[in-house]
């Protein structure tokens, strides 16, 4: 059996969550391995709707979870969506829960750092979700955070607490607002440590005895590929690396256990927040698609934006991610148009390109170029097999194939887990 990585090809909000909790069923482990709770992950199990942020997808099920060390883990907001799910009748203990002992801690002055520098940046806005995301990875890689085993050791946290005050007070004081309150902030680290602290595992030892054990592992990816650091449309980005290779270094486990690559697709494309968007819709077309897909961000509740399908940015999304095959969502908003449009190429200048360019200028100033396909009148919505879709809409399907280079493993057409049509079984091959 093949373990499974999970991640979005586009700009997120491809419709992970159904697609993971359609998998964690057949899977053993479901592990998070970058990201923070910027992640939303919606998930609709009969008539229960299950709106995740952190906790991994496979929680709602009783599935092992493991939040890995690729994570920026914010204490305060685990035991909040961990009160939230045990309301919605979900049991979690440390027997479905482990999370890194060397996750990073998310803090409240990395919260009000984020806001701080979004409201001082004017046209540089990147549009983060002000979680403090992006400010407790910069602490991870200067070697200052504060991580969950430290809960164990605040007697110790002394020396931390210097390098870290020594860099955000500074900062502060440049927003003109005051130190850290370091009596506040150990006090607050005290009183959420006994939350927090029955979960904390050497989880690399939990993943690799599973792996020796042969049980299948199920890799949850959050955001999406055009949204990594490194490889999405720069500086629009998240802070982490998004890409299926993170899935290793984010887990404890070695880059042979990604297993197959399952790349989330919808059938158009959506966009949150600010930075390019080479095919979006500013009319009553692109509002069209945004009513009929409930286009709203899970974490933020922000209109996404909307746009034609590009095979282009799902292509490279594809290549450097090493996806194996896509999971194809939303079909069924793609119902009801005579004619469709997919992106094949981009016009920037006098040139013809293949792929989005790395600068932010080149990226807005790119034009699509357009292929255009019958629509069809029949409605998808609920389909379960090929024989249920109409015509054109297989020719839709196997056009996207051929453009980005991948075939289709899934086809979602609702939000309903069962509402799946299976064309190759990721844990199989």
């Amino acid at each position: 059996m093949a373990n499974v990585t999970v991640i979005g090809a586009q700009w997120g909000d491809e419709g992970k969550g159904k697609i993971v909790d359609w998998l964690s069923a057949r899977a053993d482990v479901v592990v998070r391995f970058q990201g923070g709770h910027n992640a939303g992950h919606t998930l609709v199990v009969g008539d229960q709707t299950y709106k995740l942020s952190l906790l991994p997808s496979g929680i709602v099920r009783g599935t092992l979870s493991v939040i890995g060390n690729g994570v920026v883990l914010d204490p305060w907001h685990l035991r909040d969506e961990i009160a939230k799910l045990t309301g919605q009748g979900v049991s979690i203990t440390p027997d479905t829960l482990q999370i890194a002992e060397t996750c990073p801690l998310i803090l409240p002055f990395h919260r009000d750092l984020d806001g701080l520098r979004e409201d001082a940046s004017g046209a540089g806005k990147i549009g983060t979700t002000r979680r403090g995301i992006g400010p407790a990875y910069e602490d991870k890689i200067g070697r200052r955070a504060i991580r969950v085993c430290d809960l164990a050791h605040l007697d110790a946290l002394a020396p931390q607490l210097d390098r870290l005050c020594a860099h955000h007070d500074a900062l502060r004081a440049g927003f003109g607002e005051p130190p850290i309150d370091r009596a506040r902030l150990m006090a607050e680290l005290a009183e959420i440590a006994p939350t927090v602290l029955p979960y904390a595992q050497p989880v690399w030892r939990t993943l690799n005895e599973a792996r020796e054990a042969g049980r299948r592992i199920l890799f949850e990816g959050a955001q999406g590929v055009l949204l990594d650091v490194d490889h999405g449309t720069y500086p629009f980005v998240t802070s982490s690396n998004t890409i299926a290779g993170s899935a290793a270094g984010g887990s404890g486990l070695g880059p042979s256990a990604a297993g197959f690559v399952l790349g989330i697709v919808k059938a158009y494309t959506t966009r949150v927040g600010s930075g390019p968007f080479p095919t979006e819709l500013e009319d009553e077309t692109g509002e069209r698609l945004g009513v009929r897909g409930h286009e709203f961000g899970t974490v933020t509740g922000r209109k996404r934006r909307c746009g034609w399908f590009d095979a282009v940015l799902v292509r490279q999304s594809a290549a450097v991610s090493g996806i194996t095959g896509i999971a194809l969502t939303k079909l069924d908003v793609l119902d009801g148009f005579e004619e469709l449009k997919i992106c094949i190429g981009y016009r920037l200048g006098d040139r013809t390109l293949d792929y989005l360019p790395p600068h932010a200028r080149d990226q807005a100033a790119a034009e699509p170029i357009y292929e255009t396909v019958p629509g069809w009148s029949q409605s998808t919505a609920g389909a379960r097999s090929w024989a249920d879709l109409p015509a054109e809409a297989i020719k839709y399907i196997r056009r996207v194939e051929e453009l980005i280079r991948c075939p289709v493993a899934l086809v979602s057409t609702s939000p309903e887990r069962e509402d799946t049509i299976l064309v190759r079984d990721p844990f199989r091959d």
